[in-house]
């Protein structure tokens, strides 16, 4: 069939492929680094605890035959490998089918993942990552063309992921409408970057073109991803562009980054006459019948863009096929934090001395600027915004959190940046308060140096210690 491949599109194909890569690797990197205090036998929320309620069919995973620690483990770093091995180029050397094979590797591992991982998973990006991860196993290697059907299909994830995110802010918070939701998005959003302070300060006028600009590129540009090019490349380069400007104003985990590298796919990028080999018919059935399935399935997407009751980052299959997208449905007007303090006093009281944990990304000491840790994902520095925004949030596993702090737990202890409490002396109680923390002026900066300025709102976890039965945060 002369019409299955689109041989101008084999460098896309390239740089979509080793990009893609990179964020597998990314992801894998995070799980190695992170599980054994959020997923382990002794984690916040332990698999085997999440697998003895949750059977197969609804969450697809090869921990529910068996978990340990050291099998995870061993899932993400062989994961790592893979990834590594794909960036090198690795599939352009195998035959045809081993090279898909490869491509499949990574992504059945990090679904065993994602389906075991709970809250701490419960984001548009894993199942963003999935979904393009299950195309980029039928892209093909320099043995075939770029089959056209998976190239549309790309483009049509594409499609959902900015379209729905219009349409979800449309229909969502009406400072979208009004054009003023970036008076507070910058402040507000789960974890700011380097220059997120620098953004809010940036002129009201300037913001009001920056939403509208946002608006056009979400609600009119994904449609032109289905024209003849070069409109198609040009939409594709204007989204990358936007997507960048995202990158530098937040930490949003590779969010952004994974929706660059569905854009590059859609490029035409110059290379040459290259020619490839006749395409094999059993390939060309898989395909077919690939993209068959896809597009049946995608019914539950778009009904749920059509709905006026659209929902944000659900998956409609427990494979992440098939996705629905969409973030900042509505913006928060202001910024609560959760500090988490704790004392070697045997008796709490307000005097004593109450030391602070200090976390990786997200604010806390107002004079620590923030760093940019996208497209790595800090996944308990993201759940501490959500907990700030209501306790309910949190009940599952702040508890938890709050155990291995008085136990000094090294792995918990590794996610933060630092403890107050030496390694053989941990609290004897730990508290959180809950602070409203705003950006300072350009005065305040220049005269304090801090970037934040924080005001105590409310006790959120009154002392607790290893004595007591539980821990929540109060409602």
């Amino acid at each position: 069939m002369e019409w299955f491949t689109a041989p101008e599109y084999g460098l896309s194909r390239l740089v979509f492929q080793r990009a893609l890569a990179a964020v597998y690797l990314v992801a894998f990197l995070t799980a190695a680094l992170q599980f054994r205090a959020l997923l382990g036998e002794r984690g916040m929320l332990p698999v085997p605890r999440f697998t003895a309620r949750v059977g197969f069919r609804r969450a697809p995973s090869l921990f529910h035959w068996r978990y340990s620690d050291r099998l995870f483990a061993g899932c993400a770093w062989t994961g790592c490998a893979l990834s590594a091995a794909l960036i090198a180029g690795v599939d352009g050397l195998l035959p045809l089918w081993a090279a898909m094979l490869l491509w499949a590797l990574p992504w059945a591992l990090y679904l065993s993942i994602v389906n075991v991982g709970q809250t701490w998973y419960a984001f548009g990006w894993e199942s963003l990552l999935l979904e393009t991860g299950f195309l980029a196993v039928f892209l093909g290697n320099d043995e075939v063309g770029p089959p056209v059907l998976v190239l549309f299909l790309l483009r049509w994830i594409l499609f959902r992921v900015e379209f729905g995110a219009g349409l979800i802010k449309m229909r969502g918070d009406a400072c979208w409408r009004r054009l003023t939701c970036l008076d507070h998005h910058h402040e507000t959003q789960p974890m700011p970057g380097p220059l997120s302070w620098f953004f809010h300060r940036l002129p009201k006028p300037l913001h009001r073109v920056e939403v509208a600009a946002n608006h056009v590129t979400q609600l009119v540009v994904p449609f032109l991803l289905f024209t003849p090019q070069p409109l198609a490349t040009a939409a594709a380069a204007l989204m990358i562009l936007t997507q960048l400007w995202l990158v530098l104003s937040g930490n949003f985990s590779w969010l952004n980054w994974i929706t660059i590298v569905l854009a590059v796919s859609a490029l035409a990028l110059p290379s040459g006459d290259r020619s490839f080999p006749a395409t094999p018919l059993w390939y060309e059935v898989v395909v077919c019948a690939v993209a068959a399935l896809l597009v049946f399935l995608s019914h539950g997407p778009v009904r749920n863009m059509i709905s006026r009751r659209q929902v944000m980052n659900r998956s409609f299959d427990p494979l992440h096929l098939v996705n629905t997208y969409g973030a900042f449905g509505s913006v928060s007007r202001v910024r609560h934090e959760v500090v988490v303090e704790g004392t070697l006093d045997e008796v709490p009281r307000e005097d004593s001395d109450w030391r602070e944990y200090e976390f990786k990304g997200k604010p806390g000491d107002p004079r620590r600027w923030p760093r940019q840790f996208a497209p790595y994902h800090l996944r308990l520095d993201w759940m501490m915004w959500f907990a700030a925004l209501s306790p309910s949030y949190a009940g599952a596993w702040f508890g938890a959190l709050v155990e291995r702090l008085l136990e000094n737990d090294r792995d918990t202890l590794r996610l933060l940046r630092r403890s107050p409490f030496p390694p053989d002396r941990p609290p004897r109680h730990i508290r959180a308060r809950l602070f409203r923390y705003r950006y300072t002026s350009w005065r305040e900066l220049r005269e304090t140096g801090a970037c934040w300025e924080r005001t105590y709102v409310r006790e959120y976890l009154p002392p607790t210690r290893l004595a007591t039965t539980s821990a929540r945060p109060a409602p």
